[in-house]
């Protein structure tokens, strides 16, 4: 009897052709969910007939309740090697085995000058008009060479920041409790002392932190209240660093230029979430990961863990 694999959040339903599952298909049947399963009850349900599951980065969380639920399951696997939303105790006591898969960090780089860029530049705001016959030439685009540009967190995603920061002529200042002024001097960077120096002399501010206990909301109201009423503020890490309600409050009192956000407290967005109406916003629906290169590598890696986990040795074991 063959095997059946669940991949979550198969949005854009291309789990299958990114990459050739062939190596694996004698021995398992797979099915792509292109809705978000929310709820653990939904989720429980769904997954009752699986033994081999694929998690897209963080998005779905399982916990012990969730595992002990799901009897079937054998082999769960997290793009990425990381994953802090997976009870790794509960899953060895319920004879899970949990792997991981190879991941690039080059699309989140990617994304987040794209967010900075469409703001800088009021990219949306004049296609919309050019393609509604509206006004020509409505904003003024804020400049990036000469600028300022502060980095919370210089990490392997910061870096690659900096580098095109520096590569725009912009003076490039980073920030996090552990950065010494060896690595900011090997990323060509100003090592700067405190999050509320780095947020009072920049004109863009980009997220590159990790979540952790002294991270969540790491950037509150009293944090937002130090930004330059020019400065613009882009998160591509996690939204929890972020406190969401004070950053619509400062888009909606008009107390920072503007902010680029690809991470929300609930995703999928509901229909009514403030942050699909807010202005000074450019928002993208988390595709910080999601390239074709990133997503051969996940499903990529996913066979191989499939296959290694069929021969009886598993690979990239996380946990």
């Amino acid at each position: 009897m063959r095997l059946r694999c669940a991949v979550l959040d198969d949005y854009q339903g291309v789990a299958t052709e990114v990459v050739d599952w062939s190596p694996v298909a004698d021995d398992v049947e797979v099915a792509g969910f292109r809705e978000h399963l929310a709820d653990e009850d939904a989720l429980a349900a769904a997954l009752a007939d699986f033994d081999i599951v694929v998690t897209l980065r963080e998005r779905v969380p399982f916990p012990a309740s969730l595992l002990a639920r799901l009897p079937r399951l054998k082999l769960l696997i997290a793009s990425g090697m990381r994953n802090t939303v997976i009870d790794y105790a509960a899953a060895e006591a319920h004879g899970v085995t949990v792997c991981g898969t190879p991941s690039s960090s080059t699309p989140p780089v990617e994304l987040t000058w794209a967010l900075l860029l469409g703001l800088a530049r009021g990219l949306v705001e004049e296609n919309g008009a050019l393609r509604a016959g509206g006004s020509w030439q409505s904003t003024v685009g804020a400049d990036l060479h000469g600028r300022r540009l502060g980095l919370l967190g210089l990490g392997k995603i910061g870096g690659r920041v900096a580098r095109v920061g520096l590569a725009f002529g912009m003076r490039v200042g980073a920030w996090s409790r552990n950065l010494t002024e060896e690595r900011a001097a090997e990323a060509g960077v100003e090592r700067v002392d405190s999050k509320e120096e780095l947020l009072a002399s920049s004109d863009f501010v980009s997220v590159h932190l990790a979540l952790g206990e002294r991270t969540r909301g790491l950037v509150g109201a009293a944090e937002l209240a130090l930004l330059k009423p020019t400065a613009y503020l882009v998160n591509t890490s996690r939204a929890a660093i972020v406190d969401q309600d004070a950053l619509l409050a400062a888009l909606r009192e008009g107390r920072i230029a503007g902010a680029g956000v690809d991470v929300f407290d609930v995703e999928p967005l509901p229909a009514d979430h403030p942050m699909r109406t807010a202005p000074r916003l450019l928002a993208t629906p988390h595709l910080g990961y999601v390239s074709r290169a990133n997503y051969e590598a996940y499903y990529g890696g996913a066979v191989e863990d499939i296959r290694a986990f069929l021969a009886g040795s598993p690979v990239r074991l996380l946990g």
